[in-house]
């Protein structure tokens, strides 16, 4: 198991229709996070794992799913996807939208 935080700003959103930009707070997400780590259970190498989780953000409560591979002891790569499972404001629109729909996320992944 895996505790861990992550932020998002989202980059380039244009205006809509009636020329309005979204602001810091729609453009911003900050999120806890806990992944169950199974790559061990499924008897998978140990530098791969597989791990699904959940998140408590500032825009909703959602779930990932995603796979890391270790290059080195400290060093790896990942990806995911997520989606949102219980959103905040269930009637959002126009840029609050933007942090409540599905995600697919590529990274690095560090070993402390």
């Amino acid at each position: 198991m895996s505790l861990g935080l992550t932020a998002n700003y989202l980059l380039s959103v244009n205006e809509d229709e009636f020329g309005n930009i979204p602001d810091f707070a729609q453009r911003v997400d900050l999120k806890a996070r806990f992944n169950a780590n199974i790559g061990n259970v499924l008897k998978m190498e140990p530098n791969m794992d597989i791990y699904p989780g959940l998140d408590l953000g500032l825009h909703n409560f959602g779930a990932h799913l995603g796979f890391r591979y270790f290059f080195t002891d400290g060093f790896g790569l990942f990806g995911e996807a997520g989606v949102p499972i219980a959103k905040y404001d269930k009637n959002t629109s126009g840029f609050d939208r933007l942090n409540n729909q599905f995600v697919l996320n590529i990274g690095a992944s560090f070993n402390l």
